[in-house]
């Protein structure tokens, strides 16, 4: 079975799906560094459909370029990464492209979830002051898709504070709106560590189908085994603050976790263990963060002393300094413009957590590259992806369970 990604960002749902076996026919995604990360991964999937991951593991060794990873790779493959905003202006061309990938094939699914800060309780705060924010119509422009292509089941994600945006106005309308096009459509409120990500992040999994077919809500196996941030963090070298290598070395071997997450496979190639600098004022804020934490506490910023205090704030959004727990609360994009929401839990590494280490919270293999806009390393557009993304392992249990119900 087939499926198009709307609003595909670096590729977790996308990659969950692929996992349980269905075939991506196309990617949309406005941003270009996280197209250029689609492209590579899509490279990975089909050197190692043809054995070939000597090519991919080169490349991440930095022996040979973007450029060169690329001429391996079909056309195709690259045509079906669509680096275009979702609008009704373009969507003509998405189409065109769309159908000359689909050469006459039908669409199984359609996945995805439209940008989602304008709907979040804390992009409400950050954006009182904007009176209509499109993004909280586009799923309009998502229906549009499954008018065109009428697929048998869709996902929609999107997070919670759906249901209370303006009253509930927006929720109550995407459910109208689907049902008027034809399908049955039902949304739970799903955890992502009830399914084997060790993440407490809290997201809402609208399931559409066509009223054509004989379908529910599937039910799902949760794993039942409750992982902590030491299982994903335990393998990787130590660093400081501002340290890290392209390619690193594991300092153990990958436990049964790793492996049946998906996260680590041996022979894989430790890549983007890189961590942020930071200035004396806020290493000296992260050691009393992790100092409270350790004894049960959690910093709020007017209780750190004046004389350390970086943020004036001391009425409301008082956390935010916040160290990653047992479970890591909710990854969310903001970590690319600073790691204070995101403190390592060590006194011995005194930073915020690397690149690879956030993509271990959003459960995605040591194998994905999260690429910038230009072939030089982005640290800020890597953070961004990974905080946009839907966790793969989260993707793959939700994928595994629609496939069990429509075979």
């Amino acid at each position: 079975m087939n499926f198009i990604d709307l609003f595909a960002g670096a590729g977790g749902l996308s990659e969950g799906f692929i996992r349980a076996g269905f075939t991506p026919v196309a990617h949309v995604e406005m941003d270009s560094a996280a197209c250029y990360t689609l492209r590579t991964r899509m490279a990975y999937h089909y050197l190692a459909e043809q054995g070939r991951l000597d090519i991919y593991r080169s490349y991440l060794r930095g022996e040979i370029s973007r450029r060169d990873l690329y001429t391996h790779i079909p056309e195709p493959i690259f045509n079906s990464i669509i680096n275009r905003a979702i609008s009704e202006e373009n969507n003509p061309a998405i189409f065109a492209q769309i159908d000359e990938l689909l050469d006459g094939q039908e669409v199984d699914l359609i996945i995805g979830g439209p940008p989602c800060q304008a709907y979040s309780n804390i992009g409400r705060a950050a954006l009182k002051h904007v009176k209509d924010d499109h993004r909280k119509k586009l799923y309009l422009e998502y229906g549009k898709f499954l008018k065109k292509y009428k697929p048998k089941v869709f996902v929609f994600e999107n997070v919670p504070g759906l249901k209370s945006s303006d009253t509930g106005i927006h929720y109550q309308n995407i459910k109208n709106y689907f049902d008027e096009i034809g399908y049955h459509v039902k949304e739970k409120l799903l955890n992502a560590k009830d399914f084997g990500v060790v993440q407490d992040r809290k997201r809402l999994i609208f399931i559409g189908w066509n009223k054509d077919i004989q379908f529910a809500y599937p039910s799902f196996i949760y794993d039942g085994v409750e992982h902590t941030s030491a299982d994903i963090f335990y393998d990787l070298p130590p660093l400081a603050a501002g340290g890290g290598t392209a390619v690193s070395e594991y300092v153990d071997n990958a436990s049964e976790y790793l492996t049946e997450s998906g996260i680590r496979y041996n022979g894989d190639i430790l890549t983007q263990h890189i961590t942020r600098p930071h200035n004396a004022k806020d290493l000296n804020i992260y050691k009393l963060a992790v100092q409270k934490y350790q004894q049960g506490v959690l910093l709020k910023n007017n209780d750190i002393p004046e004389t350390m205090r970086t943020q004036k704030n001391v009425s409301d959004f008082l956390d935010r300094f916040k160290v990653v727990g047992t479970i890591p609360h909710t990854l969310i994009a903001h970590i690319a413009k600073d790691g204070h929401h995101y403190i390592y839990n060590s006194l011995d590494q005194n930073r915020s957590i690397s690149v690879r280490e956030a993509a271990r919270v959003q459960s995605f293999p040591d194998s994905y590259y999260f690429e910038g806009a230009t072939e030089i390393f982005s640290r800020t557009a890597a953070f961004k992806q990974i905080g946009n993304a839907v966790p793969p392992l989260m993707a793959y249990r939700i994928a595994e369970a629609i496939k069990r119900d429509l075979e």
